[in-house]
């Protein structure tokens, strides 16, 4: 494994690199609050396979800097999408197979719909991931709204205090409460726990819950991403849908209540006893789906 420094027009992106620098390429993309350890029995076959793997850590994770303190700490979809196309852009990457969950998945989502003839396929856990935000104040059940706890938590001033000072517990416990049958030991969460020691981590995430519900203004620069996003634009793109039947935060339903959006091939395979965090907690299954999209493709 290599790390590059992935300058782009408002970052300095940290991505972990696997494999022959002209494999076909592959993306894997982290979510909240994870970082690329969770692509670590992912990447390293993938590799093998003779691709180029890359895992880079999102704005506010790790080594991954913002170049201006002018630019606004946001965490919004928008930014998210225009982060991991300017990284395809800036390595000179015309097209990616693309997998990743939760922000990470969002990001996916994003490329997938908006820019189609960049993606290969795509692996999107749970499905769907682009927000609709101004549905966003349409209440959902009571045990949905419990598992969204910390959301609400984050709009809140106290929120950003108890982020900034209990971070490390407030992780963990989201680790937890999300992926109920995963037993991680301390080491594994160690491994991943000094990502969130970035200093624009609190800044990044505080904004992220709070702009998804309308809370807090976006950043001028990916506007206009944004709003082509308020269409909920359909994903055209092979995709293959990883859903842990015990996740935690999204639940699985019975039907995939957004499977109209994706227009390409698609599928949607149910994992037992896996939760939130997919590609951690079930890598084989990970690369299963990820190599099925590159033979189908």
């Amino acid at each position: 494994m290599e790390t590059l420094s992935v300058r782009t027009d408002t970052l300095e992106i940290a991505c972990e690199t696997h494999g022959p620098a002209n494999g076909p390429p592959v993306i894997l993309l982290h979510g909240f609050p994870y970082d690329p350890r969770c692509f670590d029995e992912v990447a390293p076959p993938l590799a093998a396979d003779g691709c180029r793997v890359l895992v880079p850590y999102l704005r506010g994770y790790g080594p991954t800097r913002f170049l201006s303190e002018r630019t606004p700490r946001s965490g919004e979809q928008a930014a998210l999408g225009h982060d991991l196309l300017q990284l395809m852009d800036t390595l000179k990457i015309e097209r990616a197979t693309l997998a990743g969950y939760d922000w990470g998945g969002r990001a996916a989502c994003i490329v997938a719909a908006l820019w189609p003839e960049r993606v290969r396929g795509l692996v999107s856990c749970t499905g769907y991931n682009i927000q609709n935000i101004a549905a966003s104040t349409k209440p959902a059940s009571a045990a949905q709204e419990h598992r969204f706890w910390y959301q609400y938590y984050f709009h809140t001033e106290r929120g950003r205090a108890g982020l900034t000072q209990n971070r490390r517990d407030i992780c963990k416990l989201l680790w937890q409460l999300w992926s109920p049958h995963w037993r991680f030991d301390d080491a594994t969460f160690e491994r991943s726990v000094a990502s969130f020691d970035n200093p624009d981590f609190v800044d990044v995430v505080i904004q992220s819950y709070r702009h998804r519900y309308g809370y807090a203004p976006g950043d001028p620069a990916v506007a206009g991403i944004e709003a082509r996003l308020a269409a909920q634009p359909g994903i055209p793109v092979p995709t293959i849908n990883l859903h842990g039947d015990d996740d935690g935060v999204g639940p699985a339903l019975p039907n995939d209540p957004h499977v109209r959006k994706f227009t390409g091939p698609y599928e949607r395979r149910m994992i037992p006893r896996v939760g939130h965090n997919v590609p951690q907690e079930a890598p084989s299954e990970t690369v299963a789906a990820i190599r099925d999209l590159m033979r189908g493709s």
